[in-house]
C-alpha cells in the first residue's frame, strides 16, 4: 500500500529557469510525510511513531523538469525497509503523464525528551508493515 498525497505547486517554487527549484522538492517530500504521519495517522496506525521521528538522509533523482501548474502533483510514499532503529521511505512525484522525481529518506525514531535516537517498538513496526514494499 502507498500513501497518496496531492501536493500543490506554488508559484514561489519556480526558479529563474521557470522550473520547480530543487529545494522545493524537499518541501514536497516533507508535506507528503506530514500528511502520512500527522494528518492521516489514525488511518495508518502511525500516530505513536509520528511523535518523534527525524530525517537522517535524503536522496533525490530528478527525472524531468516540473513547471508551475494549477493541478497538484501526486506524491506516492511507501516504506522500503523497516529496521530496529531506522526505516526508509521512498517517494514518486508524478502526474498522469510523467514521473518528475524519485526520492528516498532515511527516518530515525527520536526520543524528544532525551534528544537521542531510539529503537522502534513492535507496534511501530507493525504500523509501517502495510506500507512496506521491497525494492
Amino acid at each position: 500500500m502507498r500513501h497518496i498525497y496531492q501536493c500543490p505547486v506554488r508559484w514561489g517554487d519556480i526558479d529563474a529557469f521557470q522550473h520547480v527549484n530543487n529545494v522545493a522538492y524537499l518541501e514536497y517530500l516533507q508535506e507528503a510525510r506530514v500528511d502520512m504521519f500527522w494528518v492521516h495517522p489514525a488511518r495508518a496506525g502511525l500516530k505513536p511513531l509520528a511523535r518523534g521521528i527525524v530525517v537522517a538522509r535524503h536522496e533525490i533523482d530528478y527525472l524531468a523538469p516540473m513547471e508551475w501548474r494549477e493541478a497538484p502533483i501526486t506524491i506516492e510514499i511507501w516504506a522500503t525497509k523497516v529496521l530496529a532503529s531506522k526505516f526508509e521511505l521512498a517517494y514518486l512525484l508524478r502526474d498522469d503523464e510523467r514521473a518528475y522525481a524519485r526520492a528516498k529518506s532515511v527516518m530515525v525514531p527520536f526520543d524528544l525528551e532525551s534528544q537521542r535516537p531510539r529503537r522502534m517498538n513492535d507496534a511501530e513496526k507493525e504500523a509501517l508493515a502495510p506500507f512496506l514494499e521491497q525494492e
